[in-house]
């Protein structure tokens, strides 16, 4: 029995497909059914996806169609946040707080993004045959992906923070009324 070696050029495509199908997994697993108000994330989605947002749109720099897909795919995330929350159930219980976000809009902009990724990760694959960082430096000009980054960085940004504000809310509803004791 011959030992033949793996190159990484072979192995990198069976590594990145079961790298995406296990975050797909995981993004869906965590968009269906009944979730625990978890600050810590909902305040790291807040703060790390603007960053990567105005990261992405410094493309928009050298080429405006660029930024203009950025941005009008922001401006549709925010509204299908808007929807979602506005579909998603809210529950105040005695074990804390919940969420039960449409699983609809969540699900379909996750597929959305991941699909596309696999699409141009495969394009790529296809055309040069390597992933070499030389041949992935055009990845991130396509308009339409970074419409779709777009989309979902504002998404999960705006669903975040509507989530952040409803608890704010829920919990200062739901503390007891403070009693001051009467003056002697």
């Amino acid at each position: 029995m011959t030992f033949v070696p793996i190159s990484m050029p072979t192995l990198m495509p069976a590594l990145v497909a079961a790298l995406i199908g296990w975050r797909m997994f995981r993004r869906v697993r965590r968009l269906i059914g009944r979730q625990p108000v978890r600050v810590t994330r909902l305040v790291m989605t807040a703060v790390f996806f603007p960053i990567l947002l105005v990261l992405v749109s410094l493309s928009g720099l050298r080429d405006p169609l660029l930024f203009e897909a950025v941005a009008a795919g922001a401006a549709i995330g925010v509204g299908l946040a808007l929807l979602g929350l506005r579909l998603t159930r809210f529950e105040v219980g005695r074990d804390g707080c919940f969420f039960v976000p449409n699983t609809v809009i969540g699900v379909a902009i996750s597929v959305l993004f991941i699909g596309r990724l696999i699409y141009r990760v495969g394009v790529f694959y296809l055309s040069t045959g390597s992933f070499e960082p030389s041949s992935m430096r055009s990845f991130g000009t396509s308009p339409l992906t970074l419409a779709i980054f777009g989309v979902v960085a504002a998404y999960y940004t705006a669903f975040a923070i509507g989530i952040l504000l409803w608890y704010r809310q829920a919990r200062h509803e739901a503390m007891p009324a403070i009693v001051t004791p009467p003056a002697l």
